[in-house]
């Protein structure tokens, strides 16, 4: 087994470790906090697996926007987590158990990992994409490579999108914070 194999099954190891802590944990700051660990984790996953335009944004989106969005909210919010019921936990855990078994169903129709006759192996798009981009790009990661150059102003449409989604719900959290007029202040002089 090669060291970037170890270090990927360790790397694997610690985000499933995270996941659960992060389920056992009752307040909500180190919830944040592993969070935001986890997709650093996660961020250096995929650096390994030679995809970092996709570890970039799970590095931007996870570790740094929704973190950022965790803390302004504790304080709209309490710090510690209510108890749940017993009954709702084994709710939640049937919820759960379901979607997973459902999503496990739905990976036994596809086909075996590499199989050469798949439909994307037998698409006419297939040697554009992995052979002519190794020539005109020289990427290691196929998958970077179109994102970044062949569809690079559909990368960054959707990347204005994430930008707007996160300064409106700044926004949105912002206005809770505006100070309300006290008794004996004088109104603002407006446009009416």
């Amino acid at each position: 087994m090669t060291t970037e194999m170890l270090l990927n099954y360790a790397l694997l190891v610690f985000l499933v470790v995270i996941g659960l802590t992060i389920a056992r944990l009752r307040h909500l700051f180190p919830v944040a906090m592993l969070t935001g660990l986890y997709s650093l984790v996660c961020a250096s996953l995929l650096t390994l697996l030679n995809a970092p335009d996709v570890a970039l944004t799970e590095a931007a989106v996870g570790a740094g926007v929704t973190t950022v969005l965790f803390l302004a909210t504790f304080g709209l919010t309490r710090a510690r987590e209510k108890p749940v019921e017993p009954q709702r936990q084994i709710i939640g855990l049937i919820v759960t158990l379901v979607t997973g078994a459902a999503l496990f169903y739905a990976t036994l129709d596809m086909p075996p990992f590499g199989a050469a006759d798949t439909p994307v192996q037998q698409s006419p798009l297939r040697e554009r994409y992995l052979v002519a981009e190794q020539k005109e790009i020289d990427v290691p990661n196929t998958v970077t490579a179109v994102l970044g150059s062949y569809r690079g102003y559909d990368t960054l449409g959707e990347t204005t999108v994430i930008l707007t989604a996160g300064v409106g719900v700044l926004l949105l959290l912002g206005r809770s914070r505006r100070r309300r007029p006290r008794p004996g202040d004088s109104p603002r002089r407006g446009n009416s």
